[in-house]
């Protein structure tokens, strides 16, 4: 997984982090490929958002947006949240979830575009 999202990272030739987490949120592997500061955290961000969600960081964005609920709470609950794409739940073949990949260093959507490609590699 980890793999498939470093090479596709190298295809479209951009320096990023990549964080995979288990159902609980906690980190389990991390890639930094030459990212710059601050990304690291993003990404974590990403994919906790992803898993404690069940949905793609993306969605949830637009759900707190559209849903005119006050967000703020879930936002910064769990040590903060980032609800921009790039973190993309992973589900074994069941279609239960497992645990989410993330990517931050990148525009939105060559982080979800990434982040997808590691993901895929499980489903």
């Amino acid at each position: 997984m980890l793999q498939a999202a470093t090479e596709k990272t190298k295809s479209i030739n951009i320096p990023v982090t990549i964080a995979v987490v288990d159902t609980g949120g906690h980190l389990v592997t991390l890639a930094r490929l030459d990212s710059v500061y601050g990304v690291i955290d993003f990404a974590v961000k990403k994919a906790k958002t992803a898993v404690m969600f069940g949905v793609d960081s993306d969605v949830m964005g637009t759900i707190i947006a559209g849903a005119e609920i006050h967000g703020y709470g879930m936002l910064n609950s769990n040590e903060g949240l980032l609800t921009i794409a790039g973190g993309v739940v992973i589900k074994d073949a069941e279609g239960k979830i497992i645990g989410a990949i993330a990517s931050s260093g990148g525009s939105p959507e060559q982080d979800k575009e990434i982040a997808e490609a590691g993901a895929a590699v499980i489903a």
